[in-house]
């Protein structure tokens, strides 16, 4: 839910469960566009949470520089693979999946291509106040996995699907079957996603990732190792190529040093928190 403050402007937001996690995910990108030498120039991200009456602080806690930036690069993986879709297909649909309130599309919009957002109703109704629909971009209040959402996308010109911090929150059979459901309607398509490794799983279905304020991460119960991305390719025929997308270089001697050589390491590679992959369709 967002209701309007007193000035129209600090409106506040009260969600809760896996749709509260969208606050984190802005927050932290906005704690990094803030800070010097960033590597995530997003404005928009900055003026929403100044805008929203939520404590952010108080939930998530100090947003720490090696998160924020983290969770910035992983953010920087995504628009890359769109800005690629975007110069081979400008006037292409893109489709975000539970995107929450990512500002992706004032960082990577062409000004010409269609954007469509599939929301819960309740982040639906938080990202329509917020963010408000417009005549490229539009936000449809409807569950991922209810795919009558595919009805409501035009390819003829190209689609891209993203699902940004999603798929780690939904059953094992539920991701194979929204990624059989995308590879199905939409060919010659792509799918872009991110997953957690088993081990974060695990700790996130345990309860054991939370805050010092006491913020407890939402169960995750997909998780898949690096070494697994072939896996992918048996959800539908149509998948032709499954590849992990890797992340720019960041900041200082871990983003900038450690974390690139670590996807090449068999023996580390899955310590990485997160991994970015993109799944293509014929």
């Amino acid at each position: 839910m967002a209701d309007a403050g007193p000035d129209g402007q600090g409106r506040r937001v009260e969600l809760s469960g896996v749709p509260e996690t969208l606050l984190w995910n802005l927050y932290m990108r906005a704690a990094e566009a803030r800070r010097p030498r960033t590597v995530l120039d997003d404005p928009k991200a900055v003026e929403l949470v100044d805008r929203i009456d939520y404590p952010f602080e108080e939930t998530f806690g100090a947003p720490g520089p090696l998160l924020a930036q983290g969770h910035a690069l992983r953010v920087r993986t995504f628009d890359a693979a769109v800005r690629a879709f975007l110069a081979e297909h400008p006037d292409g649909t893109v489709v975000t999946l539970a995107e929450g309130l990512e500002t992706q599309f004032w960082r990577v919009d062409n000004g010409r291509a269609r954007w469509l957002g599939v929301e819960l109703p309740e982040t639906a109704e938080v990202r329509r106040a917020l963010l408000p629909d417009e005549e490229r971009r539009r936000t449809l209040a409807r569950s991922a996995l209810d795919l009558s959402w595919r009805d409501e996308v035009d390819p003829a010109h190209g689609v891209l699907i993203t699902a940004q911090g999603l798929l780690m929150y939904l059953r094992p059979a539920e991701v194979r079957d929204l990624i059989a459901g995308c590879a199905e309607r939409f060919r010659g398509g792509a799918l872009v996603f991110d997953a957690v490794p088993r081990w974060f799983s695990a700790r996130t279905m345990r309860g054991e990732m939370r805050t010092a304020q006491g913020y407890r991460t939402p169960p995750m119960p997909w998780g898949m190792d690096a070494g697994e991305l072939p896996k992918v390719r048996t959800a539908h025929p149509a998948i032709t190529d499954v590849r992990e997308v890797p992340p720019p270089r960041g900041r200082g001697f871990y983003y900038g040093a450690v974390a690139p050589l670590m996807r090449w390491l068999p023996a580390v590679r899955n310590l990485r928190p997160t991994m970015t992959a993109i799944a293509r369709f014929s």
